[in-house]
């Protein structure tokens, strides 16, 4: 049988795979062949472990003709270059961990290994998981496969454009202010920022940690339900990880009943719209224009709408970009040049220690270290972090309050489509408001997943470039997610 990667997602290909109609080996090999074609025009990949991906294939041949498989045996994922994978290379896209090689397994590579997924290699990113197109990488711009002059979006840009063209069934992320999302829209995917705390963050080299959760991004709902089934659950490696099941917003009761049908099961669920959302400056027409369709798309196929009030979330953007960066310098102050990665020797060892993050630090990683130092500092740590603190307390409060009225909060994922390469990287505060809709569940620490909302049956987006629909959902109810995001896709 002929692999077609373009149409192949992993619940098709793991049907393959058992009747077999290819191997897991032909299956990796056509991945490898893709990124030899490709990659080097979009620099989706740093890294790619060639050899070890055919022998993890090969293996899982073995399991699927004993019968010993799961639904992730043999399927081809690429990992984003911030989750350490034992043996292997893990820069988080910086030049001070260049030639750093991890020695364990995040967690979540450990689940993934487990269940006999074959890893084909490490993705580019914004460095350390800092911005919003992956042009801040210390090793090089990645392109969006739809457009290679516009930007896949960020941080896991890689992660994204791996999938997006077609050399992989799905990917591994990071979301710590819309770094799954705001990508997986630009590039015409699904890709979900699960609850904070439902994934072990053992294993993920840390950007903010009351933010960073691992989410994955595949080509339809059903694949990211897939590998996020795989990778949750509590982790006594990582403390915040949630050892049960915690519903803690008070969810209006959905009394109709789920085994009477899905349209009426829809009619069920009430989905809040946020008054502000048309009124987002910077948001361009066709953008507003699409999501007010997507609205009338989901009223069509049964779900109620209601209109909700978030207003502290106008916040969201100045709240993050304090806190965000307060705990980036204390995540990266580890990052000194003694113990491992780069080292640059000076006159003394506070010259070592500057040489060595200068040279190794891009700069808008230098940049948000100064930022968060600033505001930790003494005299601006209560008119800046603490303030911030408030603010995103009040943003959890505003979101417990709509929940009691809605099971869902929808929103744009971005302003607009993929930008074009070079348009804001010299602009700070324009990058930072492509974080405009997502930020804001990073700091309740809520689940939300962004799902294409133009695109037609033939695969098409209306419009000529992909825009994302970003659904919210209380913690904890992923399941949700999942199922509206399949009832607005049409999957099955």
């Amino acid at each position: 049988m002929k692999i077609d990667l373009k149409n192949l997602n992993i619940k098709t290909a793991h049907q393959h795979l058992i009747k077999g109609d290819f191997s897991s080996e032909e299956l990796t090999k056509e991945c490898l062949n893709v990124i030899k074609e490709k990659n080097k025009d979009i620099n989706a990949y740093l890294e790619v472990f060639e050899k070890n991906a055919l022998e993890r294939a090969n293996d899982a041949d073995k399991k699927i003709k004993e019968g010993k498989y799961t639904e992730l045996t043999g399927i081809p994922l690429a990992i984003k270059d911030n989750i350490l994978i034992k043996g292997q290379k893990a820069s988080a896209g910086s030049k001070i961990l260049e030639n750093y090689t991890a020695t364990y397994d995040a967690t979540v590579i450990k689940k993934l290994k487990d269940a006999g997924a074959v890893f084909l290699g490490r993705t580019n990113m914004d460095e350390f998981a800092m911005g919003s197109s992956t042009e801040n990488s210390a090793f090089g711009v990645t392109r969006n496969p739809l457009d290679l002059e516009r930007v896949p979006g960020g941080s896991s840009g890689g992660s994204t454009s791996a999938v997006a063209m077609n050399s992989c069934l799905g990917a591994l992320g990071s979301d710590t202010g819309g770094s799954v999302r705001q990508p997986s829209s630009f590039c015409g995917l699904v890709g979900l920022k699960p609850t904070y705390g439902s994934v072990s963050r053992n294993g993920l080299i840390a950007l903010g940690s009351s933010f960073d959760v691992i989410g994955p991004i595949g080509k339809t709902t059903s694949d990211v339900e897939i590998i996020f089934n795989t990778i949750k659950g509590g982790d006594d490696l990582d403390s915040t990880t949630i050892q049960e099941s915690k519903k803690v917003y008070p969810v209006k009761s959905r009394e109709a009943g789920i085994s009477l049908g899905v349209k009426l099961f829809n009619r069920a669920r009430i989905i809040g719209v946020p008054s502000f959302v048309n009124e987002i400056g910077g948001m361009d027409n066709f953008a507003k224009n699409n999501f007010n369709e997507s609205i009338k798309r989901l009223e069509a196929i049964g779900y109620q709408t209601k209109e909700v009030s978030l207003p502290n979330v106008k916040y969201a953007i100045s709240a993050y970009y304090v806190t965000l960066p307060a705990e980036a310098s204390a995540n990266l102050a580890r990052f000194d040049g003694v113990r491992y990665g780069l080292h640059k020797d000076g006159e003394n060892g506070i010259d070592d220690y500057l040489k060595t993050r200068g040279v190794g630090f891009g700069k808008e990683v230098r940049r948000r270290i100064i930022l968060g130092t600033y505001v930790l500092s003494a005299g601006y740590y209560d008119a800046y972090y603490n303030k911030a603190q408030d603010v995103r307390d009040l943003i959890r409060e505003d979101f417990k309050s709509a929940f009691k009225e809605v099971d869902v909060i929808i929103t744009p994922t971005t302003t607009g489509s993929a930008f074009k390469i070079g348009e804001k990287v010299n602009d700070p505060v324009r990058m930072y408001l492509e974080d405009i809709f997502t930020v804001s569940a990073n700091l309740a620490g809520i689940p939300a997943i962004s799902i294409p909302s133009n695109k037609k049956e033939d695969g098409s987006f209306d419009g000529g470039l992909p825009l994302g629909l970003q659904i919210i959902a209380p913690q904890m109810e992923e399941d949700v997610l999942f199922e509206i995001a399949k009832n607005f896709l049409g999957e099955k």
